[in-house]
């Protein structure tokens, strides 16, 4: 076994051969299903170099090269591999080098646009650890026109049922229809926000991730990432364009037009003795 200072930590060891994030490969460590050099390992404070032979389940697991690719799903599959009630999934659109990459959080079945896939489990850690903040905007459509007073409510936190559920940025595209941009990720939010609003989702397009956007990249198909891209994944932009802040605008126009308080003044005999002084 090698020495604990040489070499790389065992979870990112794990993660490099696309097991999933460090935090997944630290609970398989603790659980005793990872085997190092014959012996099995507990010690999250271990490292490993790539003369240790390491086994997950009693089989050896090597680094593999990283691969992320952005892949624009379509409408009407889900995000899994094995689908129990044998519905397509997103690797159908996938050719067999590429079914090993997992995809990075999920779009449900009825939702379209931007999806990440990777062996990467640092990258996919990153991605969705709520400490990151990774914004993801989406292009929404309502059954029926909406007020500016539900925009409000998502920027100011609506209540799903579940939990209270925020939007970081909003932008108004027509009666129906809207931009939105969170940073926390949980399940089914925005239809979840609206529903709470008494509206319904007819579409759901994610449309960037971070500062990444799908640059002509047609549904069904994807492309690898380099570097850059994947930086940019990691960089929230500032918002473009003009974004909803119609309670702020609501609330000077109502100080503007606020009638002053009324002050205690000298009774009427006084102020004239006053003025005639």
């Amino acid at each position: 076994m090698s020495d604990q200072q040489e070499g790389i930590r065992l979870n990112k060891y794990l993660a490099s051969c696309g097991i999933g994030s460090r935090r997944a490969c630290d609970e398989l460590i603790k659980k005793g299903q990872v085997i190092v050099n014959g012996k099995v390992s507990t010690d999250l404070s271990m490292h490993v170099t790539e003369d240790d032979f390491v086994k997950l389940d009693n089989k050896r697991v090597l680094p593999r090269e990283t691969m992320t690719i952005l892949f624009n799903k379509p409408k009407g599959c889900v995000c899994t591999k094995d689908d129990e009630l044998d519905r397509e999934t997103i690797y159908k659109h996938l050719p067999p080098t590429l079914q090993h990459l997992n995809h990075v959080g999920r779009l449900d079945r009825d939702s379209e646009g931007l999806l990440v896939l990777t062996n990467d489990g640092e990258l996919a850690n990153i991605l969705t650890h709520p400490k990151k903040k990774v914004e993801k905007e989406y292009l929404v459509t309502v059954n029926q026109a909406f007020s500016n007073e539900v925009l409000d409510q998502f920027l100011h936190g609506i209540w799903t049922g579940e939990h209270k559920a925020f939007a970081k940025y909003i932008k108004r595209l027509s009666p129906r229809r809207f931009l939105i941009t969170i940073d926390t990720g949980h399940k089914r939010q925005i239809r979840m926000m609206c529903k709470a609003a008494q509206l319904n989702v007819t579409k759901l397009v994610r449309v960037r991730i971070g500062s990444l956007m799908a640059n002509g990249l047609e549904q069904g198909r994807y492309r690898t990432l380099d570097m850059n891209e994947i930086q940019l994944m990691q960089i929230n932009p500032k918002p473009s364009g003009k974004v909803h802040k119609a309670t702020a605008k609501r609330k000077l126009a109502k100080k503007k037009t606020a009638k002053p308080a009324h002050k205690k003044i000298r009774s009427t005999k006084r102020n004239k003795s006053y003025k005639r002084r």
